[in-house]
């Protein structure tokens, strides 16, 4: 057995030995101070210090870090407006001034959420208070990159900067949110009752249109047909004539009465107008008076004709 002395010495080297070894995790930076004042940064991995002496103030992450936080702010025409919010933040490098920043600006790590959290509501609450509550749900990216911009130069100075910030939900009041339900309903109908109004429009000026096309094409087809039906006219007339041209001139060179080419047309008409007539009732003069009358008129007619075309 060892005598007391040197028994109290090896005591002493082993407890020095594990008092001057400080082992530091990845992603940790640990921060040593020499009578409280600080000395210097501790890497990741197996470090040595001064024991007794030298000892380990605060170990400080490196790696990235989140909050989700909610709040309230009020728009420029009084309207409540709920937040909630992720904030995504890191320590800004590893730098010694950097970890001095962070290690000694704020008492401890709930001191500085506190700040953070309220310097987020505060910038957020400055902006909206400059818009309208219609304005406040299109302006999500504005009031993320205004509070960026206005958190990133304040958490520089603490070692700190802010990666991201996402705004998750922004609601309003219930009675705002009955509201603004029922002007995007009237804005619908509205949307609606004039999209009703395009359509019916369209659709009569197209109905309009169909019926002065057809009105058109169909007094076009009425033109031609009568067209049509007065050269008919005619050349059936013409037809006639040189029928009863012809007949004429054979019964003049057979020493015939040509008058009998009338009365044969006659008693033709005569046989049609009691075939065609339908039941309808045509009055005719059958005397023999009638019949020398009329036969003199269309031999008076055959006439005309007759000195026309010698004309």
């Amino acid at each position: 057995m060892l005598p007391i002395g040197p028994l109290l010495f090896l005591i002493f080297i082993i407890l020095t030995a594990v008092l001057s070894i400080v082992t530091v995790q990845q992603g940790t930076i640990a921060i040593t101070t020499i009578f409280g004042k600080f000395s210097r940064v501790l890497r990741p991995g197996l470090n040595f210090k001064i024991p007794f002496i030298e000892r380990v103030f605060k170990k400080i992450s490196v790696q990235n870090r989140s909050a989700e936080l909610g709040f309230q702010a009020v728009t420029i025409d009084q309207a409540n407006v709920n937040f909630t919010a992720m904030l995504l933040y890191s320590v800004i490098n590893s730098d010694e001034e950097t970890i001095k920043n962070v290690a000694f600006k704020f008492v401890d790590d709930r001191n500085f959420m506190q700040a953070l959290v309220r310097s987020v509501e505060g910038s957020v609450r400055a902006f909206v208070a400059t818009k309208k509550q219609a304005e406040v749900l299109i302006t999500r990216r504005e009031i993320v990159e205004s509070v960026k911009d206005q958190l990133d130069r304040t958490l520089e100075d603490w070692g700190y900067h802010l990666i991201d910030l996402q705004l998750n939900d922004i609601t309003f009041d219930e009675e705002v949110m009955r509201s603004m339900a029922k002007v995007v309903a009237s804005n619908n109908l509205r949307s609606a009752a004039e999209n009703e109004g395009q359509a019916l429009l369209i659709t009569r000026t197209k109905a309009a249109e169909a019926e002065g096309n057809f009105i058109k094409i169909s007094a076009q087809a009425e033109k031609e047909a009568a067209q049509l039906k007065g050269q008919g006219i005619a050349l059936f007339r013409q037809e006639v004539a040189k029928g009863m041209a012809g007949a004429a001139k054979e019964m003049e060179e057979a020493k015939l009465d040509a008058s009998l080419i009338l009365f044969s047309m006659w008693t033709e008409a005569i046989k049609n107008f009691a075939q065609e007539g339908k039941g309808n009732v045509i009055f005719l003069d059958g005397s023999a008076d009638g019949m020398q009358k009329t036969m003199k008129e269309m031999m008076a007619m055959n006439q005309l004709s007759q000195n026309a075309k010698n004309k």
